[in-house]
């Protein structure tokens, strides 16, 4: 059976997509979520199948259908007189692809760079792990790391910013 994030994150794939309707079946379970007319909405029906002993009268049952809104929130921040102004930079260091960002190479370990390191082209600056590879990220630039853009064991896209430096 899957899970509801499972389920949410199917909602917004499908959604996001040209399909009309998608169908998965596992264990005896269906998940079915079809697009209604211009709206963009996707409605799962959960079915369990059992069997049937004996014959049973079958009437037609409406499906229920879930729509999908989509909420934008903002969230305000406060800046005090201690913030920073955003950091002057060249080059972005970025993420070349999904998967979980660590610092170092393991929780013992220092970080590989800092705000305000210098870096070589060939200098790895963190692990992108995806899959269970570990995956080195290097610099491809010299300079000084003037931002680090995503914490220790954050969860990063492909091609999202991780890092950025200004260049020698």
């Amino acid at each position: 059976m899957l899970k509801v994030q499972e389920i949410r994150e199917l909602i917004k794939l499908v959604d996001q997509s040209a399909i009309d309707e998608f169908t998965y079946e596992s264990d005896g379970t269906t998940v079915t979520m079809k697009k209604s007319g211009a709206e963009s909405t996707a409605a799962p029906v959960v079915q369990e199948q059992r069997p049937v002993e004996r014959p049973v009268e079958t009437t037609e049952i409406r499906e229920p259908e879930v729509k999908v809104e989509e909420k934008k929130e903002t969230v305000h921040t406060e800046q005090t007189d201690q913030e920073e102004p955003p950091a002057d930079f060249d080059y972005e260091i970025v993420s070349p692809m999904v998967g979980t960002m660590y610092s170092s190479p393991n929780p013992e370990s220092d970080a590989y760079v800092n705000k305000g390191a210098k870096v070589e082209k060939d200098t790895i600056v963190c692990i992108v792990e995806a899959m269970k590879l570990f995956n080195e990220i290097e610099a491809e630039v010299s300079g000084e790391i003037v931002e680090v853009l995503v914490e220790d064991g954050e969860l990063v896209e492909y091609g999202q910013p991780l890092f950025r430096v200004k260049t020698k």
